[in-house]
């Protein structure tokens, strides 16, 4: 995309965290530093507006960029923040990623988008088979399929995906850009990696 004010970019940190003990990950301790810290610099070079989608600690995360919340009672799962970040975007692709993910590319944002087309609803990374679900950029219409998708008591990402126009950006080269800490293990044995 050749320029970033095209579209926003949220960062989703709304989650109920279970195997992170239930603790907050985007504030996650990681070398010295709250996990959304590494997410929202990854970012801020690359886009022009950013949210952050969270159901609590909000004022920490207000330190970064205005915060969202989830519109739906308890905790949802990502397409609950990508449906409310939708509702709240201004243009007319929204980006997303995790909170837990130390290892974004600096051009991740202009891969994504590099050949944005109106035909399509949502672009998502992929690296070889693996989908990578919540590394992705939507089309503000996929709003109300997901709205209604969502009423109808579904929460599978990769089956609303095959819902829509779906396009996979591939990311083979650079695999390890989106390792995301899910647990106090993952933790450790990525932090061991930088020392």
């Amino acid at each position: 995309m050749k320029n970033k004010n095209q579209l926003s970019w949220t960062i989703l940190a709304g989650g109920e965290a279970k195997r992170m003990g239930g603790s907050d990950k985007g504030l996650v301790s990681f070398n010295d530093k709250p996990l959304i810290e590494y997410v929202y610099n990854a970012l801020k070079h690359q886009v022009h507006s950013i949210t952050i989608s969270a159901n609590r600690n909000i004022d920490d995360y207000q330190k970064y960029s205005p915060v969202i919340r989830d519109e739906r009672k308890g905790f949802q799962g990502p397409l609950a923040g990508i449906e409310v970040a939708l509702k709240h975007s201004e243009t007319i692709w929204t980006g997303f990623a995790p909170c837990d993910s130390p290892n974004l590319p600096n051009d991740l944002v202009a891969r994504l988008t590099h050949e944005l087309s109106p035909d399509v609803d949502i672009y998502v990374a992929i690296v070889g088979s693996k989908v990578q679900p919540v590394f992705s950029v939507w089309n503000k219409r996929t709003l109300a399929k997901l709205t209604q998708y969502l009423e109808n008591g579904d929460r599978k990402i990769m089956l609303f995906f095959d819902n829509c126009n779906t396009v996979y950006i591939d990311f083979s080269d650079i695999p390890h850009a989106f390792a995301n800490l899910n647990s106090p293990e993952d933790v450790t044995k990525l932090g061991n990696k930088y020392e």
